[in-house]
């Protein structure tokens, strides 16, 4: 994943865990796409003084991601549905070529729905 995308994934699980100024910071340089030069200017301090702040933050973020482990876990949780989903089809696909059960095709179909609710939260 790439870092700037790892770190606004990261700032949405666990911004609520910083201060309003760094997330605010995070949020202005990652989400709104603003330079440290208009940040400074939209804050009144220094582009250094934005980029240290940003630094910091985003090393708070890596940190709690380290003890933590929720976006290791949601990613893990991710790829598990997604492979559920694909032996469903496949159960699927198997039981109208060979087998046509109903209870078969009515479980695969409830498989593949719940997967994609869980996907989707």
């Amino acid at each position: 994943m790439a870092k700037n995308l790892q770190v606004t994934v990261l700032l949405d699980i666990y911004g609520e865990m910083l201060t309003e100024k760094q997330r605010s910071f995070l949020e202005y340089y990652y989400n709104d796409d603003l330079s440290l030069s208009e940040i400074a200017e939209n804050e009144g301090i220094t582009r250094q003084g934005v980029r240290d702040a940003i630094k910091r933050a985003e090393a708070q973020l890596f940190d709690m991601e380290n003890k933590l482990g929720l976006l290791a876990r949601f990613e893990e949780l991710r790829r598990g549905l997604n492979e559920i989903s694909e032996s469903a089809n496949l159960i699927f696909e198997q039981n109208m070529r060979f087998g046509l059960s109903r209870e078969i095709n009515d479980a695969t179909v409830r498989i593949r729905a719940l997967a994609a609710t869980l996907m989707e939260n």
